[in-house]
């Protein structure tokens, strides 16, 4: 079953680290930079920081925004 495309897929960002705040810091940051509401963000938010488990984080913003993930080296 392929994963649902995210609420805002014409907004991309790319994972620089695996730290759960600088992930959703830059995730804001792009909704930001999109142009999109401020309640929306917050929601994303509210739903990013709910969660301690990285995995589930990115998951949570893969399903608000177009996600690439850490490239390995």
């Amino acid at each position: 079953m392929t994963p649902p495309d995210p609420r805002f897929p014409e907004v991309q960002v790319t994972l620089r680290t695996r730290n759960r705040w600088a992930v959703a810091s830059a995730v804001r940051q792009a909704l930001r930079r999109a142009g999109k509401d401020r309640r929306e963000i917050d929601l994303f938010l509210a739903e990013a920081m709910a969660s301690d488990d990285p995995q589930a984080l990115q998951e949570i913003c893969s399903r608000w925004v177009n996600l690439r993930p850490l490239a390995s080296n």
